[in-house]
């Protein structure tokens, strides 16, 4: 923060503007400008591009635009995020809610804001920018292949209202079209589970690394372990195995959309 701050002032002097006039060229205040200078503020990405066009820095400044998505992420989630975009392939199973890669604006918002004890307006928005911006590895170059399998519970829930709802359904539908995505849906009705045990992420990475990634109420542990991946990635199998098919599954989405 202090970087970029330090960085955008020095553009600024040189083109020779104020604070307060480069607040009006970008419609942001005096006092925004002033809190992102002094590292006291995150700015969004799109403050650094227009500044970018409004100082002259030649893409100085745009380039600093994916370090500050990235500071913007909670800690626990900044190193998942990264191996999530070096992986070329990632296997969620989620029992509560969507996974994070999957649900819509007014999905993520909905469940921030229903947080206990109660999150700040601005923590519940940093959280959204940082969701929605890790979402652009389902579509990058070179993309990994995706496995998600969620309980049937998740997509019956309806946070934030049922036309959030009915948009998420839509968006599943249109994610599962995706060649590198496939979305299973795991009926409650199953009288054979093997995913009680929680939610669980699994991540192989380009340079041959493979890992677990473990969360329960905000606790985060990463699994690393030979004998430990074995048997989540054995569970994860079963699991796949128990759901129904990426096909099944979409006509599975379609029909609760229809009910909704």
């Amino acid at each position: 923060m202090r970087t970029v701050g330090r960085q955008l002032k020095l553009w600024r002097e040189d083109a020779g503007m104020t604070q307060a006039e480069l607040g009006v060229a970008l419609n942001y205040s005096e006092e925004m400008i002033s809190a992102v200078e002094r590292g006291r503020r995150l700015p969004k990405p799109n403050l650094l591009e227009q500044a970018d066009d409004v100082l002259g820095a030649g893409g100085k400044l745009k380039a600093l635009a994916q370090e500050v998505t990235e500071a913007r992420y909670p800690r626990k989630i900044r190193n998942l995020a990264r191996h999530e975009r070096e992986a070329v392939e990632m296997s969620a199973y989620e029992n509560h809610s969507l996974h994070g890669l999957l649900q819509t604006e007014d999905y993520a918002r909905s469940q921030y804001q229903m947080r206990r004890p109660v999150y700040e307006e601005e923590l519940v928005e940093r959280n959204v920018a940082a969701r929605l911006g890790r979402q652009c590895v389902l579509t990058q170059a070179h993309a990994p292949i995706f496995s998600f399998v969620q309980e049937e519970v998740t997509l019956r829930r309806p946070l934030g209202g049922q036309e959030t709802q009915r948009a998420q359904l839509r968006r599943l539908i249109d994610l599962g079209q995706l060649r590198n995505v496939e979305i299973q849906v795991m009926p409650t009705h199953r009288e054979d589970h093997a995913g009680l045990g929680g939610p669980m992420q699994l991540l192989k990475l380009r340079n041959g690394d493979r890992f677990g990634h473990l969360e329960v109420h905000g606790f985060a542990r990463t699994v690393s372990s030979p004998k430990e991946l074995q048997r989540l990635e054995i569970q994860y199998g079963i699991i796949r195995a128990q759901a129904l098919t990426p096909r099944e599954s979409l006509a599975f989405i379609e029909k609760i959309l229809g009910e909704t």
